[in-house]
């Protein structure tokens, strides 16, 4: 029995919305239980993935997806009901899009360093996208942007300054996109289907409301969704991130997803110095001279201890 390869576009618990090699969408549901190579997951699959459905549909037109092929590579967040379980964002991901705000909402920057190590674990480029900067009037609201922007720059990361509503300066993402698959991620109220209806005017998101009591989005993607490009190419739109948890990362590894400290490897006293209290530190020895930022050395720290009042007591702060 020959099987028929599709792409899956959504899932929504049970079904799944897999697109066919000549762009017919059908619903399907998987076949048993089938697991991701012994990872503790919700979604044994999710957007992105490449499945094999059996040829046989039903009388009402629906599929059964039978397996998976191999990933090139996939995201994951903790599971919002079960911590110690993981949810799958999106697998197969060319380049991942972070839009950032810095009002309206505030996007921290312990929330951008969470994803950059996620995606740095997984082999995912990454490009940080500024949006809304058309709401950043006063001057330290601009300085403030081109403060953050130049650190990510120097880290290693690829910066843009946008507006989504302004053609002109998302011009570049239209190029990029062709014939990618790519995902955009982000805290609710950022811009991300707004961005991707600018990109394709044709699918017509729903676009959410800033909460005026908290100047958060309101959430508009309930789950993730791929849309096929009318230039080519895939979108994968996630539901807004509250925060990322970080699951699955040895301790022992964790500097090696920071560039900065990465290209440190070696040049510590000790093999297996994890940059907190061990003497002769070249990483501590660069955040004291201002070459690793203090903002990605304490997101450094909260990893490896896991919790703030650590963090702060380890570095003599009583805040």
């Amino acid at each position: 029995m020959k099987f028929l390869e599709g792409k899956v576009l959504k899932s929504t618990g049970k079904w799944y919305h897999v697109m066919l090699p000549d762009g017919k969408i059908i619903d399907c549901r998987i076949r048993g239980k089938m697991r991701l190579d012994g990872l503790k997951t919700t979604n044994p699959i999710s957007v992105g993935d490449n499945v094999l459905i059996d040829p046989k549909f039903d009388e009402e037109g629906k599929g059964v997806i039978s397996n998976y092929l191999p990933r090139e590579n996939y995201i994951v967040r903790k599971s919002t009901n079960l911590s110690k379980q993981m949810h799958i964002l999106a697998a197969n991901i060319d380049r991942a899009y972070l839009l950032v705000t810095l009002k309206h909402p505030e996007t921290h920057c312990v929330f951008i360093d969470r994803f950059l190590v996620a995606a740095e674990s997984f082999r995912i480029p990454v490009t940080l996208l500024f949006n809304k900067i058309d709401l950043l009037q006063k001057d330290k609201e601009l300085s403030l942007l081109a403060e953050t922007i130049s650190l990510y720059q120097q880290v290693g990361y690829t910066c843009h300054a946008l507006s989504a509503t302004n053609k002109e300066s998302i011009a570049f993402l239209k190029e990029e996109l062709n014939e990618k698959q790519v995902m955009i991620a982000g805290h609710s109220g950022t811009g991300k289907s707004t961005l991707v209806n600018a990109l394709d005017p044709n699918l017509k998101l729903q676009i959410g409301e800033i909460s005026q009591a908290h100047h958060q989005g309101q959430h508009t993607t309930t789950f993730a969704e791929m849309h096929p490009l009318s230039s080519g190419g895939f979108i994968i739109d996630t539901p807004g991130i509250r925060a990322f948890g970080i699951v699955d990362l040895e301790k022992e590894v964790i500097s090696h997803y920071f560039p900065e400290m990465r290209a440190l490897i070696n040049k510590c006293k000790y093999h297996n110095c994890q940059h907190i209290n061990e003497p002769h530190c070249e990483v501590k020895n660069e955040v004291k001279n201002g070459t690793i930022f203090e903002s990605r050395y304490f997101t450094y720290l909260q990893l490896m201890l896991g919790d703030d009042n650590d963090v702060h007591r380890r570095n003599g702060r009583q805040d």
